[in-house]
């Protein structure tokens, strides 16, 4: 039987979900106060937080969702991915601008990542 391991798990979502060596998991600004650029800077924190939290790392994205509700922020986004995502590493990625459940948030990631096994020493 495959295990499911689940991070955070609050009544209605869980902060990650982990079977068989993948994780999935979503992440909104934790400030949607912030300017957009600072929103998106924070958004690639929190995605480097789960991912170490999980044992992985930005080298192991899969795929990544962008919701972004503006259009218009698509070009700092790119710009700021770019920055961020490791040389070699991008993962399949698709944008949208759907609304968000907070009308303040700039973007939203629906992320997929590979968990490396753990090594026995």
């Amino acid at each position: 039987m495959t295990e499911i391991k689940r991070v955070g798990v609050t009544r209605r979502w869980s902060d990650a979900v982990v079977v068989q060596n993948i994780a999935y998991f979503v992440e909104v600004p934790d400030d949607p106060t912030l300017p957009a650029s600072e929103q998106f800077q924070m958004l690639f924190r929190q995605v480097e937080a789960r991912c170490e939290q999980l044992g992985t790392s930005t080298r192991n994205l899969i795929q990544v969702l962008i919701y972004l509700p503006f259009p218009e922020d698509l070009p700092e986004f790119n710009r700021q991915w770019d920055d961020w995502i490791p040389e070699g590493c991008a993962p399949v990625r698709a944008c949208c601008h759907p609304a968000l459940a907070d009308d303040r948030y700039r973007a939203e990631l629906i992320i997929t990542a590979l968990v490396p096994p753990l090594v026995a020493e």
